[in-house]
């Protein structure tokens, strides 16, 4: 998915609110808790690997409908985590296998 638009959700430490393209032509919402990791403006234009095919989840009010991909690790005993992006010529909505 590519991202459109990337904002913080109010009143939440932790929540970003992505607005993607998924390929499919229909707008969707995604939430994802890595505000701590990352910076909404960051993330826009990015190609990001997400699941899409889950029912939605009403978190803070807002309907998230798929789940972001990320790796969490330890780097110099520092807890890191890494959003899983892919090379920007991957289409929206292209087929993991």
């Amino acid at each position: 998915m590519k991202v459109l638009e990337c904002e913080a959700v109010p009143k939440s430490k932790k929540l970003l609110k992505f607005k993607p393209d998924d390929g499919s032509g229909e707008p969707r919402t995604i939430l994802s808790g890595i505000h701590a990791y990352y910076e909404p403006e960051a993330l826009v234009g990015k190609t990001c690997i997400a699941i899409t095919n889950l029912p939605p989840r009403a978190m803070m009010g807002i309907e998230s409908c798929g789940m972001l991909l990320s790796a969490l690790h330890k780097e110099n005993g520092e807890e890191k985590l890494q959003l899983l992006m892919v090379d920007p010529h991957i289409p929206a909505g292209a087929k993991l296998y």
